[in-house]
């Protein structure tokens, strides 16, 4: 039944109940599955009414992953209310003071969020082993991404030859005196073999390998710790030297990034068939964002990423 078709007042009494006490996700995801509404279609609805929105915010708003920011986001809201046929300000009030977090201290999305089966479990482990567990003071959620900017370099042979990261963070609390990395090889990695190379701002400390998953935690130490709101910029290389053909890569992103940049340089005789940008809530979830991407004549292709996460934003390459 489309939007309109329907009374306000026939909401299930979990929806209400969770309209008048719960919080603004839950009612959100209550509200949609009452419709019966996809979030294709939810967001096609929105744009009917002037109201233009991802369907990534979407799926992260209903999953309490990211808050409507007020006021910028009240019109967004009160279209969901007409769409959604709920009474008027019943979701706005739900993102108000009583339950909306400062932007720095929401909490960042898990790898079970994230990754699918035993994979989110595997990396948890990993950090856990380097004291960098979810709830610990010492994770990256200490750490604010302002800028994240990843090089891969790909060789005629279709193979990944380098990849190069830079970060520019910022401290949310005084202490943060480290950063995990977590790489992820492709299928027939040798990850044993994977070599990481700090550059600036940066050292190596402690490492950590899954070799039956192709994955590896890398513990990068600053040179002290960093005070509240201080500035942090860091760099790194990954040398992978599998030999694996390079199908793309995704970053995953547990806490909202400002800016992310992905740059992939292909070999010019070895140019792929199809390069697509992508945002995924989950690494085994459809995109809910997909753009074709060109390459310039120097080879090189670039996605740029703008307040995306939690979530998985990259680039998927096809070859001929």
């Amino acid at each position: 039944m489309e939007p309109g078709r329907r009374g306000a007042g026939e909401l299930p009494p979990e929806l209400g109940e969770a309209l008048r006490s719960g919080e603004f996700h839950h009612a959100l995801r209550l509200a949609i599955a009452h419709r019966g509404l996809s979030l294709a279609r939810l967001r096609a609805h929105l744009a009917l009414r002037g109201v233009h929105i991802g369907q990534s915010t979407l799926s992260y708003w209903q999953r309490g992953l990211r808050q409507p920011e007020v006021p910028k986001a009240l019109p967004a809201v009160r279209a969901l209310e007409s769409v959604l046929q709920l009474p008027a300000d019943s979701l706005v009030v739900l993102i108000g003071p009583r339950t909306a977090r400062p932007r720095g201290h929401q909490a960042a999305a898990s790898f079970h969020d994230l990754r699918s089966g035993e994979m989110g479990a595997i990396v948890e482990q990993l950090m856990s082993d380097l004291g960098a567990a979810p709830a610990s003071r010492q994770s990256n959620s200490d750490l604010e991404m302002l800028s994240v900017h990843d090089q891969i370099t790909i060789d005629e042979q279709k193979h990944q030859v380098k990849f190069r990261t830079r970060l520019v963070t910022r401290a949310r609390r005084h202490g943060p005196d480290r950063y995990v990395a977590v790489y992820n090889g492709d299928p027939g990695c040798r990850i044993d073999d994977v070599e990481l190379i700090t550059a600036e701002g940066c050292r190596v400390g402690r490492i950590r390998r899954h070799p039956a998953r192709e994955t590896m935690a890398t513990e990068l130490l600053f040179d002290r710790k960093l005070a509240e709101g201080e500035i942090h910029v860091f760099c790194f290389e990954i040398h992978d030297n599998s030999a694996v053909t390079f199908p793309g890569y995704y970053r995953m992103l547990r806490d909202q990034c400002a800016s992310y940049l992905l740059q992939l340089q292909f070999a010019p005789t070895a140019m792929p068939a199809r390069i697509t940008r992508e945002v995924r809530a989950r690494d085994d979830a459809l995109p809910v964002e997909a753009e074709e991407l060109p390459c310039d004549t120097g080879g090189v292709t670039s996605g740029y990423f703008r307040d995306t996460g939690p979530g998985l934003a990259g680039i998927a390459v096809e070859w001929n």
